[in-house]
């Protein structure tokens, strides 16, 4: 598989984690953990994006806390395209720094938007799909979408509703919806027209540049002042004085559903079914059952620890490393042991996670965030 000069992956590593507590903290987020396999989550995005590009191409946009330990899992990255946001203002302001910083360098590039912590099955199904996006992509002022087949009527996700074909397999996006109710949920997955939003995106840098401009012209403004500073002494300084200043807004908002409301032929956004074995880890929940489907074990007890003791119990999740662990006539839990924490809650209720960080947040109880 040839790398392609003119693409460039843009991994979004910003995020904390907070399901993930309270083995994710904020310097040591979910995408610098090893929950799937012996690489942290982002080293295995970059390792299964290297094939299709070099790696002085690809660009991190993280943040301050982070920054230190995602240079130091990627030593083969240049240091200086990690870039750590002065302040959080979601994915608009982040794919869009990116997208001015290499229309400068280079005004052919494809930009591929990446979360930094999803799992992927199929990484030679994956890049092949990715290869069909960057060249839609590439043909015109056309965005590209990764449509993940729903399996179920998930309401923790957001929906693309798609229309006829355009390419191949490509189809048309009929508009986007943010994550809906059971009932609505339900409903799209039995139309068979409706995808998940995976969060994976192909757009060439002059077309998101000319989007940001015509949906979000006093951020794209910012922007590019702050692009056009890069490589001077002043970068530094410009990005923390205005970045700040941008909207807090994800690209989904600012950008891909005003495009879809113009119509599916005005919009030029299009969905690409994928088929490679996606699933975004979202929960202990979600890692339980990605773990058990590739092996199940017997019961479902899913155990990490030096050993362990089992008694009519099932669906368990249980982190204990280094622990002996005894689990007796319990059903459906997760109980997760770092040496300063421990957490006991069900799989039912492992989306309120995150609650506890805010809890911890608002307590300005530090060490244990």
């Amino acid at each position: 598989m040839a790398k392609n000069l003119n693409f460039y992956p843009v991994i979004l590593a910003g995020g904390r984690g907070t399901r993930f507590w309270p083995l994710s903290r904020k310097k040591r987020a979910k995408q610098l953990l090893a929950l799937d396999g012996k690489e942290t989550m982002i080293q295995q995005t970059v390792s299964r994006l290297l094939p299709l590009a070099p790696p002085k191409q690809f660009w991190i946009v993280t943040n301050g806390d982070l920054r230190p330990a995602i240079v130091k899992q990627l030593p083969k990255l240049p240091q200086e395209q990690v870039l750590a946001e002065p302040v959080g203002r979601n994915t608009a302001p982040a794919i869009g720094l990116a997208a001015f910083l290499l229309l400068r360098e280079n005004p052919e590039a494809v930009i591929g938007l990446f979360p930094s912590d999803h799992v992927i099955g199929d990484e030679k199904r994956y890049r092949e799909t990715l290869e069909r996006g960057v060249g839609i992509a590439a043909a015109g002022a056309n965005i590209v979408v990764l449509g993940i087949r729903p399996t179920r009527a998930e309401t923790g996700y957001g929906y693309i509703e798609t229309g006829g074909l355009f390419h191949g397999d490509a189809l048309r996006v009929r508009r986007f919806t943010e994550k809906p109710n059971a009932e609505r949920a339900a409903e799209f997955v039995a139309l068979g027209s409706y995808f998940w939003n995976s969060g994976m995106f192909l757009w060439s840098a002059q077309t998101l540049v000319g989007a940001l401009k015509e949906h979000l012209p006093k951020t794209a403004a910012l922007l590019e002042q702050i692009a056009e500073s890069y490589g001077t002494r002043k970068f530094a300084s410009t990005f923390k004085r205005l970045y700040g200043q941008c909207e807090n807004i994800s690209v989904d908002y600012a950008v891909l559903e005003p495009r879809s409301a113009k119509g599916e032929k005005a919009g030029n956004i299009y969905c690409l079914p994928a088929d490679f074995g996606w699933n975004d880890l979202g929960s202990w929940t979600a890692l339980h059952e990605h773990h058990t489907a590739k092996s199940p074990p017997p019961e479902g007890n899913l155990v990490v620890s030096s050993d362990v003791f089992l008694l009519n119990a099932r669906e368990n999740y249980i982190h204990a490393p280094g622990k002996f662990v005894a689990a007796i006539g319990v059903t459906d839990l997760v109980v997760v042991e770092t040496p300063d924490a421990l957490l006991i809650t069900t799989r039912q209720h492992a989306q309120d996670v995150g609650k506890v960080v805010k809890y911890l947040d608002e307590k300005k109880m530090n060490k244990l965030v």
